[in-house]
């Protein structure tokens, strides 16, 4: 196991991964995050160099302390061999603490069960599709309703965000969604008191997502409006366009499929370890009335 940590070796971690996209989405966008100034703290793991075979991101240890804090004990991975992953899963993570660990390859789960039948930690899997889009570029125009207007969030929302975030609603959902606020792109709509209408948030790994709309004004395409301007602000930004949907969440699908996103062959694992650590917050979206999945 070896941490990466020279810039050089970095970069060219992250052209290798570019080119292997759209397999590569998760630990690509980790790794470019951390070569853009790593304002989510992490750090890069692979099996070996520069012939690697598997790779995995991971909080650095100054900002894992919370055993119970699963949104910041976050781990992306990639691999070409399976079994150079679960050597490196057996060695790379803290099997004591509440952490998730997500990524496209097949085999994911079964790595994660098998070690944490050894070590008798409990497992929980949700599963997302991922679309991807081959080029932003070619979205429309957006052209915005006169009465709403455009804007970036800012902490002010927090409180806001947390409540109405399915997946929020406690103290680490809230640190979460600070540290994306304060981080990475945003956009949000606001009607003419300044009121939140609308708004979307990307993450480390450079998914869009953290998309929700005010109950009272759904169903007039502020999700469609703000899901362009995300995967085009991302796209400039170097990251590829994409996000994850629920497997249930028909609208969104529906939305993705409309701007032409890719939905990949592959579903998106997210694989919550020692889950019982913490039992709320829960990645099962459990909306309360008026709530609605991203």
């Amino acid at each position: 196991m070896l941490i990466l940590s020279c810039s050089s070796k970095l970069q060219l971690l992250e052209a290798t991964l570019r080119r292997r996209l759209p397999e590569t989405l998760q630990v690509h966008g980790a790794v470019k995050t951390i070569n853009c100034g790593n304002p989510a703290a992490q750090e890069v793991l692979v099996d070996s160099w520069p012939d690697f075979k598997a790779v995995l991101t991971r909080p650095r240890k100054e900002v894992a302390l919370d055993g119970s804090d699963f949104y910041t004990n976050m781990y992306a991975a990639y691999y070409r061999d399976l079994g150079a992953y679960r050597a490196l899963l057996s060695s790379a993570v803290n099997w004591n603490q509440a952490f998730c660990i997500h990524g496209l390859r097949d085999g994911l789960y079964e790595a994660s069960r098998d070690i944490a039948n050894t070590k008798g930690v409990k497992l929980e899997v949700f599963r997302y599709f991922t679309y991807f889009h081959p080029d932003p570029n070619t979205l429309p125009e957006i052209q915005l309703d006169p009465a709403v207007r455009l804007s970036t969030l800012d902490v002010s929302h927090l409180d806001l965000m947390n409540e109405m975030w399915p997946y929020g609603g406690n103290k680490y959902s809230k640190r979460f969604l600070e540290r994306l606020i304060r981080h990475f792109p945003s956009f949000c709509l606001l009607d003419s008191a300044g009121h939140l209408l609308s708004w979307t948030v990307s993450d480390p790994y450079g998914a869009m997502g953290r998309s929700v709309t005010m109950p009272e004004h759904r169903g007039r395409g502020y999700n469609g409006v703000l899901n362009n301007l995300i995967a085009k602000r991302l796209h400039a930004l170097g990251y590829p366009s994409y996000g994850h949907v629920a497997v249930d969440n028909y609208p969104m699908q529906r939305l993705q499929e409309r701007q032409s996103f890719q939905r990949q062959p592959n579903l998106c694992h997210f694989i919550l370890h020692n889950a019982a650590l913490h039992r709320t917050p829960t990645l099962t979206p459990s909306p309360a009335p008026g709530k609605a999945p991203a």
